[in-house]
């Protein structure tokens, strides 16, 4: 019988799984998996846990990309090439929505017992994993300062009502860009690093233009607009997906250094990292494998 760990975090969004976790449960033994369950009190646990599953065929996450960001932060960081499942319970669900995974938990545990490996990159930030993306500017405070009570209670609107709020509190970022050695200078309201077609909750890029297997991040950089003119053209850009305009910058790089005047707060997978003058992100090409039935994108 294959060995299976099933890690859960029991408060990911309205806690949905948690009413059917004995159905999830028998879904993989009948797939002939001996299941051992570990559920999460605190952040940081699953990535403890993911580092001790060196005596298993396959490791399943559920819960939101922060608990995947952790599983495979473990699994990356303890060097173990172990298959991953992911069952997405969260509020938003970004990762798992440019994967197309089943919103519904007993779906998704069907999906990965019937599944196959297949490889996808990641993100390193300076020393610390990411799965979909690095961004900093308007709407990544909303990932990581709204209350989860509130994720809970509004879900997916959480994140579009705290992005309309920061809009409000709206800064330029002057920074420089180093996107495999070509150097693009601005004052930016924006920038998001990712291998994700959805960003925050709130931005969507074209899944035509997102290739998460490629050894390459998607750039997405939006100019601080002088005049409601230029945000009016921001938002048609974002409402049109042309995303190469003058106000907005689509780039494809491995390879990104960012230096700002000013250290500037992150947002990884919807965790804060503290500012930085200088960030230094590599695309980790076919880092992990994950367990789906979908065709790669």
């Amino acid at each position: 019988m294959k060995r299976m760990l099933f890690i859960m975090n029991p408060c990911s969004g309205t806690k949905k799984a948690n009413k059917y976790l004995t159905e999830i449960l028998s879904i993989f033994n009948r797939a002939g998996y001996a299941v051992q369950v570990y559920i999460t009190e605190k952040r940081g646990d699953a990535t403890e846990m993911a580092k001790q599953a060196k005596d298993v065929d396959v490791v399943v996450c559920c819960g939101g990309d922060g608990t995947f960001n952790e599983t495979l932060t473990g699994l990356l960081e303890a060097g173990l090439d172990i298959p991953m499942g992911y069952i997405p319970a969260g509020s938003t669900n970004d990762f798992a929505s440019s994967l197309k995974l089943p919103t519904e938990v007993v779906a998704a545990a069907k999906n990965i017992a019937r599944g196959k490996p297949m490889a996808f990159d990641a993100g390193l930030f300076e020393d610390r994993y990411f799965s979909y993306v690095a961004s900093f500017g308007a709407f990544t405070k909303t990932s990581y300062n709204t209350p989860q009570s509130i994720k809970n209670a509004l879900g997916h609107a959480a994140y579009v009502l705290g992005g309309i709020y920061e809009l409000s509190q709206i800064r330029s970022i002057p920074a420089m860009i180093d996107l495999d050695g070509d150097i693009i200078k601005g004052k930016y309201i924006f920038g998001a690093i990712c291998n994700s077609t959805s960003v925050g909750g709130v931005l969507n890029l074209d899944p035509k233009q997102v290739d998460m297997s490629d050894g390459k991040f998607e750039v997405l950089l939006v100019r601080a607009p002088k005049s409601l003119s230029e945000l009016t053209e921001c938002i048609q850009a974002f409402q049109n997906k042309t995303y190469n305009c003058r106000m907005v910058s689509f780039r494809s790089a491995s390879r990104v250094r960012v230096t700002m005047r000013d250290p500037v707060d992150w947002s990884l997978d919807g965790e804060l990292h503290k500012g930085l003058h200088t960030a230094h992100i590599t695309n980790q090409h076919l880092a992990y494998r994950l367990l789906t039935t979908g065709e790669k994108r």
